[in-house]
């Protein structure tokens, strides 16, 4: 691809396409509001973009859009910006005496690409190996969802969900891939239909090559890292 201007490849991208922290960029003051006032507050933004384009919404199918719209962003698809939204992941004794990495693979990821407001959509792969403590299978996909569930990029997702695992569990041999497309590559830009990104993150033993090796050959992904 022919680059032209390299000016408005770096003003589309912005100053950090990738993301400066682990940590989701908050505001100090960033629940100050109410669900509530949140809703009312970007229904009445919405209205004033679907205006600005031009969209006659005393339709009837445009007349609700603006409060769908601002529902769906506090209690859907951004709901994983509220801390109170965070899963609680109890976790038991190991008193099978596992010893081995457990793996969940394929769990579903939702989330949306913080430069475009546009979907990811992709799978995750998880992996641990106890440190005498184990957490219920289905709270790792609560975890995905719960850091998926806001503005993202797909880097600090991955290493959002590293940690919080390594937290809960009490050890740093945590490791996940997540395998994503993004909208914003898919329906817009390049419009490439078929790339997809692949993100890593491996904490502990995952770093040693053969036990790397063995969580890529479970979730079947050749990919080099």
């Amino acid at each position: 691809m022919k680059i032209e201007n390299i000016e408005n490849i770096h003003d589309d991208l912005g100053e950090n396409h990738v993301g400066t922290s682990s940590q989701t960029p908050m505001k100090a003051d960033a629940f100050k509001l109410s669900d509530k006032e949140k809703i009312e507050s970007i229904q009445d933004d919405v209205r004033s973009i679907m205006e600005t384009l031009g969209l006659d919404l005393t339709d009837d199918s445009l007349n609700g859009t603006p409060k769908r719209v601002a529902k769906m962003f506090v209690n859907e698809i951004f709901g994983g910006l509220n801390p109170d939204k965070k899963p609680s992941a109890s976790t038991f004794d190991n008193k099978y005496k596992y010893g081995e990495m457990l793996v969940e693979k394929n769990i579903t990821v939702y989330s949306t690409c913080e430069h475009h407001l546009l979907p990811i959509v992709g799978k995750a792969h998880i992996a641990y190996i106890s440190n005498g403590t184990v957490v219920g299978l289905s709270k790792m996909n609560r975890i995905v969802d719960y850091f998926a569930k806001r503005p993202q990029v797909q880097e600090r997702l991955t290493i959002q969900v590293v940690k919080e695992l390594q937290q809960v569990l009490n050890t740093e041999d945590v490791a996940c891939v997540i395998d994503a497309k993004h909208l914003c590559v898919n329906s817009r830009g390049i419009r490439d239909i078929e790339s997809s990104t692949v993100t890593s993150e491996f904490g502990g033993q995952f770093k040693n090559k053969e036990t790397k090796r063995e969580f890529l050959d479970y979730i079947k992904l050749d990919t080099k890292f």
